[in-house]
C-alpha cells in the first residue's frame, strides 16, 4: 500500500562491454605507473649489484653492508676474505659487499 512497485530497466547492449573495459583502465594505468616508478629501478639496481659482485678481484677496497671497510685478500665462489687491519681478515658473503671504493681510499683514511 505505501510501497510502489519497482521495475527493472533494460540496459543498453552497446554500453555494457565499453563500461567493463573502462572500469579496468585505472587499474592498468596504476600498474604501468608502479612498474616505471618502483619495479624497473629496483631491477636495475639489482642487476648493477650483481655485476659489481661478479667483478670483485683481489686488491679491491670495499665496504660491506655492515659498514666494515677493508681490502679483498681472497675471492671464492660465494665468500670473500676482507683484510680490515694488518693481519686481521674477515670472511664475508659476496652479497654483503655494498660498495667498491676507488683505489687508495683506505690509505687516505
Amino acid at each position: 500500500m505505501f510501497i510502489s512497485n519497482a521495475y527493472a530497466q533494460t540496459a543498453a547492449a552497446a554500453e555494457a562491454p565499453a563500461g567493463g573495459l573502462l572500469s579496468l583502465l585505472p587499474m592498468v594505468l596504476i600498474f604501468v605507473v608502479m612498474y616505471f616508478i618502483m619495479i624497473r629501478p629496483q631491477m636495475k639496481r639489482a642487476k648493477e649489484h650483481k655485476n659489481l659482485l661478479a667483478a670483485l678481484t683481489k686488491g679491491d677496497e670495499v665496504i660491506t653492508a655492515g659498514g666494515i671497510a677493508g681490502r679483498i685478500v681472497q675471492v671464492q665462489e660465494s665468500f670473500v676474505k676482507v683484510e680490515i687491519a694488518n693481519g686481521v681478515e674477515v670472511t664475508v658473503q659476496k652479497g654483503s659487499i655494498g660498495t667498491v671504493l676507488p683505489k687508495g681510499t683506505l690509505k687516505n683514511s
